[in-house]
């Protein structure tokens, strides 16, 4: 595909974009700016955008992704709950901006394996059976590393947003050739906000190491 396909493309998918798509859009990059800011709206606005996602990736046929929207919906729940949870005493938030450990980091490993071949082998059956149009390998690259993500940024841990750069590098082009192009724009913004997100937590961390 030339520049001047790639170009009529995005051209077309725009125009072609449904307003559930646009409020998706706008609410998951509004969900990713509240939590590169550490503030817990990141969670209310990022839940419109999963509970739309989940509708958009089924129609779409990515199966993959309807279901990490599916884990993102439950996911935010449980890290709303985590974050709003505060030190009785200083009346402050529990929990804090923190590294991986060894360990933990072997854990989102072995996470993302098996979430991989799991999702890997039931798209491949998908495909097989009724949805020809599934992508397994590009798919399931891109929701196992978004359930990572998504459970590690519950936690607080920096890490998550590395995991956020690999879904975003992989969801750009995922989206695009199934003609959502808007969202595809999306995982482009997310990709940049992402990186900015890492940046700003890396600092956060050692602004609390000297408190």
């Amino acid at each position: 595909m030339n520049a001047t396909e790639i170009f009529d493309q995005f051209t077309i998918g725009m125009q072609q974009t449904s307003w559930l798509e646009y409020i998706g859009v706008f609410c998951g990059i509004g969900s990713v700016w509240f939590s590169k800011k550490e503030n817990i709206l990141v969670y209310p606005v990022g839940l419109i955008n999963t509970i739309l996602y989940i509708y958009i990736s089924i129609k779409g046929k990515l199966f993959g992704e309807a279901s990490v929207n599916l884990y993102y919906t439950v996911m935010s729940i449980y890290g709303w709950i985590l974050w709003s949870k505060k030190d009785m005493v200083k009346h402050e938030a529990v929990l804090h901006i923190t590294y991986s450990s060894k360990k933990e980091w072997v854990q989102q490993l072995l996470f993302f394996a098996v979430f991989y071949v799991a999702i890997y082998f039931s798209l491949t059956w998908l495909k097989n059976t009724f949805a020809p149009g599934a992508i397994p390998w590009a798919d399931a690259f891109a929701s196992a590393t978004a359930y990572t993500g998504m459970w590690l940024m519950a936690k607080k841990k920096i890490e998550s947003w590395i995991w956020w750069i690999a879904t975003n590098c992989a969801s750009i082009p995922l989206y695009f050739i199934k003609g959502y192009v808007f969202t595809s724009v999306q995982f482009l913004i997310l990709l940049i906000l992402a990186f900015a997100g890492l940046f700003e937590w890396i600092e956060k961390r050692k602004q609390l190491n000297k408190a």
